[in-house]
C-alpha cells in the first residue's frame, strides 16, 4: 500500500489560532482525505511549536507558568481542528520529552559532521520575530517593520549552523528535483534567494530559559527553528516506541509534503533540507508554499479591526461552508480574499441551490412517484450524465494530485449542473402523468447516481456534507473514511427502498 505523509507547520502558541493557520490545516486535511480515498496509508501531522522567548514573555504577562500557557493554547488548536473536521493522525508538541530526545540526537549528528560552531551574534533583535535585524531593515528608532514594536540590542555568543557549506548541494537539489518547491513561482523566489549566497544562521540564544538547552552548552537554548522543524520527525514515532531518530525515520521518512504559508518558505526550502543533509537523512520530498488571506481586498490585522475569527465563522456558517469556500474559491498557492457577500453567494449557489436542491428534489420525486425505491436498472453508456460522470474521476484525480482544489470542485459542479438541466429537460413529473414509470425511474436513477458520485468526489473538501448525502441515498456509513475510490464507478447506486425521508442536506446561508 502506498504511503503518504503530509505536515502542516507546527503553529506558534503565542496566541490563539487564526484563520491563516486554519486555512493551511483545512488544505492539508483535504489532501490527506483524498489520499485515503485513493487507498494510500496516510499520516497527517499537525501540532504546536512551544519554545522561545516570545512564549516565555507571553506567559509572564499572563502571570502563569510557560507550560500552562502552552497547554492552554495547544488545546485551542486541537479544539478548532475538531470543529473544522480536521482528521489528523499525529499532534506534535515541541515541549514533549520525546521531542527533546529527538532534538538532542539530531543536534549530535550535525555537531559530529562539524556543521555547528560557536560564533558571535550582534544586532537589533525582535522578540516577536525571534530574529536579528540589520539597522537598514528596521523602521525609525529601531522599530520592527512587522510587529511595529521596538527591537532590543543584543551582543551575545551564539552557535551557528554552517548553511554556507550547503550552497552547491542545495542548488543541485533544486536542479535535480524541480518539483521539490511548489508552486513554480515560489521555487523561483527561493532560487533567487540562494543565488545571492547563503550565510550561516544562528541556532541558539543566550539568556533564554524556555527551550531545549544545547547538549554541549546548557547556558544556551536551541533557537526556535532548529527545535521546531524537528517536530515533524518526532511525530513519526509510534506511541509505544522509544524516542530515537532511527525509530522515527524507519517507516514514514521522508515526508511527502510540507504544506506551509509563504512567510516560512525560506526556513522549509533552504534551512530544513540543509539540516537534513547535514544529519545524513534523506531530504523531504516536497515543500508547497501557499498564499496569504485578505478580507475585502485588505490585509487582515487587529489594528484594522478586520480579523476573521475562525471559531466565529464556523459557529455562524458551519464547517462545510467554511471548508468549501476556502478550498474551492481560493487557488492554493495564490493569495486569496474573503468577502462575506461573495462567501454567502458562492456557498448558497453551489451547495444549497445546485447540489443540495438537486438531491432533495430528486428524492422527493422518488418518494412521490416510485414508492421511494431506487430501481435496479442499467443506464446506457451514451447517456449524457453517465458520459460526464465516467470521465470525471480521472479529471478530478489529476486536479487533486496537483492540489488544485478549485479546479476539482469546479469539475464536480459540472456534473451537478448538467443533472439539474437534465432534470428540467426530461421533466419526470410530466412522464409520471403520462404513465411512463420506466422513464421516470431512468431519469431519477441517473440523477441520483450523479449526485452520489459528486458527493464522493467532493468528500475531501466537504466530508460532512458528503456523508449526509450518502446517508440519504441509503448508505449506512458511520464515517466518510469508509469510502474508497472504486465507489466513483458508474452504477454503484444499488436498488433499495430508502428509509429516511428527504430533507435538505445544506441550509441556505443568510
Amino acid at each position: 500500500m502506498p504511503r503518504f505523509a503530509v505536515t502542516t507547520p507546527l503553529y506558534y502558541v503565542n496566541g490563539l489560532p487564526h484563520l491563516g493557520s486554519a486555512y493551511t490545516t483545512i488544505a492539508a486535511d483535504a489532501i490527506a482525505r483524498y489520499r485515503r480515498l485513493r487507498g494510500d496509508e496516510v499520516l497527517l501531522i499537525t501540532g504546536t511549536d512551544e519554545h522561545g522567548q516570545k512564549i516565555q514573555r507571553t506567559a509572564e504577562a499572563r502571570n502563569i507558568p510557560a507550560q500552562q500557557h502552552c497547554d492552554e493554547i495547544a488545546a485551542e488548536f486541537d479544539r478548532l481542528w475538531h470543529l473544522l473536521e480536521i482528521r489528523y493522525d499525529r499532534f506534535s508538541r515541541t515541549t514533549s520529552p520525546r521531542h527533546s530526545q529527538i532534538v538532542r540526537e539530531f543536534f549530535q549528528r550535525v555537531w559530529d559532521r562539524g556543521d555547528i560552531y560557536l560564533g558571535h551574534q550582534q544586532g537589533w533583535y525582535c522578540v516577536g520575530c525571534e530574529t536579528f535585524y540589520d539597522e537598514s531593515e528596521l523602521l525609525e528608532d529601531h522599530i520592527c517593520s512587522i510587529h511595529h514594536k521596538p527591537t532590543e540590542w543584543r551582543d551575545e555568543p551564539n552557535y551557528f549552523f554552517r548553511l554556507s557549506h550547503y550552497q552547491e548541494k542545495l542548488e543541485t537539489l533544486y536542479a535535480e528535483r524541480p518539483e521539490f518547491i511548489q508552486p513554480d513561482f515560489r521555487r523561483n523566489e527561493v532560487l533567487n534567494f540562494v543565488k545571492q549566497g547563503l550565510k550561516d544562521f544562528s541556532i541558539s540564544r543566550a539568556h533564554v530559559t524556555w527551550g531545549i538547552p544545547l547538549p554541549n552548552d546548557p547556558d544556551q537554548t536551541l533557537y526556535v527553528w532548529f527545535d521546531a522543524l524537528l517536530g515533524y520527525i518526532t511525530a513519526l514515532l509510534e506511541a509505544d516506541e522509544t524516542a530515537s531518530l532511527d525509530n522515527a525515520l524507519r517507516k514514514w521518512w521522508p515526508i511527502n509534503l510540507h504544506l506551509i504559508g509563504k512567510d516560512i518558505l525560506r526556513f522549509h526550502a533552504v534551512y530544513w533540507p540543509a539540516m537534513q543533509m547535514s544529519a545524513g537523512i534523506p531530504v523531504s520530498q516536497q515543500v508547497f508554499g501557499h498564499g496569504f488571506l485578505t478580507k475585502d481586498g485588505r490585509k487582515m490585522g487587529k489594528s484594522l479591526g478586520n480579523v476573521l475569527d475562525p471559531y466565529d465563522l464556523v459557529e455562524q456558517y458551519g464547517t462545510d461552508a467554511v471548508r468549501y469556500y476556502f478550498l474551492k474559491e481560493i487557488e492554493l498557492g495564490q493569495d486569496g480574499d474573503f468577502s462575506q457577500t461573495r462567501f454567502v453567494d458562492i456557498v448558497n449557489a453551489d451547495l444549497a441551490k445546485n447540489l443540495g436542491n438537486l438531491l432533495n428534489r430528486s428524492l422527493s420525486m422518488l418518494q412521490k412517484y416510485c414508492e421511494y425505491t431506487i430501481p435496479e436498472l442499467e443506464i446506457a453508456a451514451d447517456h449524457p450524465l453517465r458520459a460526464i460522470a465516467e470521465a470525471l474521476p480521472e479529471q478530478v484525480a489529476e486536479a487533486y494530485d496537483r492540489y488544485h482544489f478549485k479546479q476539482a470542485g469546479s469539475l464536480v459542479l459540472t456534473l451537478s449542473q448538467a443533472s439539474n438541466k437534465f432534470l428540467e429537460t426530461e421533466a419526470p413529473w410530466t412522464l409520471y402523468k403520462q404513465g411512463n414509470r420506466a422513464a421516470v425511474e431512468r431519469v431519477l436513477y441517473s440523477v441520483l447516481e450523479s449526485v452520489r458520485i459528486a458527493a464522493i468526489l467532493l468528500s475531501p473538501i466537504v466530508p460532512d456534507l458528503s456523508l449526509r448525502i450518502l446517508v440519504q441515498l441509503g448508505y449506512t456509513l458511520d464515517s466518510i473514511d469508509r469510502l474508497d475510490w472504486a465507489m466513483v464507478t458508474w452504477g454503484g447506486l444499488s436498488a433499495k427502498v430508502l428509509k429516511h425521508s428527504p430533507k435538505p442536506v445544506f441550509q441556505q446561508l443568510s
